[in-house]
């Protein structure tokens, strides 16, 4: 059955549950990638996009510029960020408030890529994903997982597509709500997106050295999400046989 989990890893069979991080630029498809490869071994999936989008809202609620990190990192303090996985994805709770559809607006996610260069942010954020993480058995998504929140991730995935592409799949997803964006803008705003994230001074962009790199430029989602699940098979496979 699809939604049926393959070989679901036991802590309670005296094995260390996975980590799988999956890292690439924005509009890349890592959040249903994750969500779908959660589903199909077990896994518990960990939004780390959604925590940013989370605090980036706190910040709005509160006015505080998305440039002072000092007003940001004060935030910390009275924030709480909760995850509960749910069959249809997580539901997020800001605060005790479930702000699900509110984080996946648009001014929030914009929010949030301002939010994330801040280093005190990331090194809160990321102290909050390695204790949510810490026993293993998650499939965490980002632009650093790999590289600095799960350096030593059992499956490390670096999914890519052409900023053209990226931008055309974001478009056609963004609906009648979003008429009166162009694909042009769409791209454009991807392209900006990618020239942070790829050149800011704390955790940029990149692949992590031992990642498996997915370009998706010319594969269907179908197809990625088979090799996918070959590649945490295989090292599944090979983490058992270490043992």
């Amino acid at each position: 059955m699809e939604n049926e989990p393959i070989n679901p890893q036991r802590e309670d069979a005296g094995q260390r549950l996975p980590v799988v991080a999956i890292d690439g630029p924005a509009g890349a498809g890592k959040s249903t990638l994750a969500a779908h490869l959660a589903r199909r071994f077990g896994l518990l999936n960990l939004e780390s996009g959604a925590m940013y989008r989370a605090l980036a809202l706190k910040a709005i609620e509160c006015d505080v510029s998305f440039t002072d990190e000092a007003a940001l990192a004060a935030l910390f303090a009275t924030t709480r960020i909760e995850l509960q996985p749910q069959s249809e994805g997580n539901r997020v709770l800001l605060d005790g408030h479930d702000v699900t559809r509110r984080v996946r607006d648009r001014d929030v996610a914009e929010a949030a890529s301002q939010v994330s260069v801040h280093p005190q942010v990331r090194a809160w954020l990321v102290a909050q994903q390695r204790a949510l993480g810490a026993r293993g058995g998650v499939v965490m998504e980002g632009r650093d997982i790999g590289t600095k929140v799960f350096p030593n991730a059992e499956v490390k995935i670096f999914l890519d597509a052409a900023p053209e592409v990226r931008g055309q799949r974001r478009f056609l997803q963004s609906g009648p709500a979003q008429a009166a964006v162009t694909e042009e803008s769409v791209i454009a705003a991807l392209r900006e997106r990618d020239a942070r994230d790829r050149t800011r001074a704390t955790s940029p962009l990149e692949a992590a050295e031992d990642a498996i790199l997915i370009d998706s430029t010319h594969m269907s989602f179908d197809e990625v999400m088979a090799r996918s699940e070959e590649i945490v098979r295989q090292r599944l496979e090979k983490a058992d046989s270490a043992q």
